[in-house]
């Protein structure tokens, strides 16, 4: 589904391609995304998102929380029966989260109990045994009710390690599909994920995913680290929107897959951009300038040297295996302090001029004093700048006029 990749991998210091076999993504924006303070989806925000995600062929959707209120639980059910991916439902190892969750009609519900010290008596006020017993009768509920069974022990980067196994071993022979392993306070690192997931797979024959928080700013690494240990999934958002400072990025996730390992997610990823931007004017929550894959730089060039380099191949100053085009998005040459005569030249003949060296030179300079100044420098500024320094426009066959 996705274009023909720009280049291949990169031979060098860093040419192996071969970690890992496939990656499944799971996207939980409209559930542990719409947690991000401040953030609230509608109805309609549910459905537009949801049908997005599962156009692209993303694996998983988590639609929300359905016992949470009337209308989340409608926004679940409508999205697991209009969207063909399949659909999950988020339930604590409560009885009546669990049975919200199988009345909204998911094909997937995710269960889920806090399994570190701290959690289990300050927030939960349990004991390990209750907190193993719930975890058991919930896998068994969902299981009966024919669902697809995802387990979470929650706080799992802070849980007592034979503890967390205890557990695992607990869930897994009550019959849970999944067994999502969640660093909830994003204080993991990816040698310790990686060593984490490594152990948790020989303890389960249940399939493996990840849910990664960006705390240290280590979600995504953290999650294609899980991936690498034989993770089968891993738990992303949109714009690494959610909790504190967010989950792993959807867009980054993906096309790290897709680019850095060679391995084809089965997601459209040239509709990246355009998710993008739906979920940040639905969340409200702004995309940061110099946000990986998505942000208005990542394929924006002014220093001089590095314009200079794309404009005659674009692979000399981006990474080559990710192309704007493989997300959607356009390659922009900006004007400014640090813009050099390539980008003025160029930037000049896409807006009819032509002009001479000594043209491009006078240009230049006034593009450089004026965004010295920290102003923007638009197109009309630029045309300004040719007329004033008399510039004359492109006719047919390069005639001046």
């Amino acid at each position: 589904m996705t274009p023909v990749r720009g280049v291949e991998f990169f031979q060098g210091t860093l040419d192996s391609t071969d970690e890992i076999e496939s990656a499944r993504v799971f996207d939980t924006t409209l559930r542990d995304g719409e947690q991000s303070p401040g953030t609230s989806f509608s109805y309609d925000d549910k459905r537009q998102i949801a049908a997005i995600l599962d156009e692209m062929g993303t694996h998983v959707i988590e639609a929300g929380f359905p016992v949470n209120s009337d209308a989340e639980f409608e926004a679940v059910r409508d999205i697991a029966s209009s969207t063909s991916t399949t659909t999950c439902g988020l339930a604590r190892v409560v009885e009546a989260d669990i049975e919200a969750a199988l009345e909204s009609d998911v094909e997937m519900v995710h269960t889920f109990v806090s399994t570190s010290d701290v959690q289990i008596e300050d927030s939960m006020h349990a004991t390990r045994d209750e907190v193993v017993q719930r975890a058991v009768e919930s896998v068994e509920r969902i299981k009966e009710a024919g669902a697809i069974c995802m387990f979470s022990p929650m706080d799992a980067t802070r849980t007592d390690e034979q503890f967390l196994m205890d557990v695992i071993e607990a869930v897994t022979d009550a019959g849970t599909d999944w067994i999502n392993i969640p660093d909830t306070c994003g204080v993991a690192t990816p040698t310790r994920f990686r060593a984490m997931i490594e152990k948790v797979c020989a303890h389960t024959d249940a399939h493996i995913d990840v849910h990664t928080h960006d705390d240290f700013g280590l979600a995504t690494a953290n999650a294609l680290a899980g991936i690498e240990a034989g993770a089968d999934q891993a738990q992303v958002s949109v714009n690494s929107i959610g909790e504190r400072a967010g989950n792993a990025a959807y867009e980054e996730f993906v096309m790290a897959v897709e680019s850095l390992y060679q391995t084809d997610t089965g997601i459209d990823t040239t509709r990246i951009t355009e998710l993008s931007e739906i979920v940040e004017d639905k969340s409200g929550m702004p995309t940061p300038g110099n946000k990986p894959v998505v942000g208005d730089n990542a394929f924006s060039h002014e220093s001089g040297i590095h314009a200079a380099g794309v404009i005659e191949n674009s692979d000399t100053f981006e990474p080559g295996v990710m192309t704007p085009e493989m997300v959607g998005a356009e390659r922009k040459l900006i004007l400014g302090k640090h813009t050099g005569t390539h980008s003025v030249r160029e930037r000049l003949r896409e807006q009819g001029f032509d002009p001479t060296a000594d043209e491009v030179k006078a240009v230049t300079r006034r593009v450089k004093d004026y965004g010295a100044e920290k102003r923007r420098v638009t197109v009309d500024d630029l045309e300004r700048f040719a007329e004033e320094a008399g510039v004359d426009r492109q006719r047919e066959e390069g005639v001046r006029v």
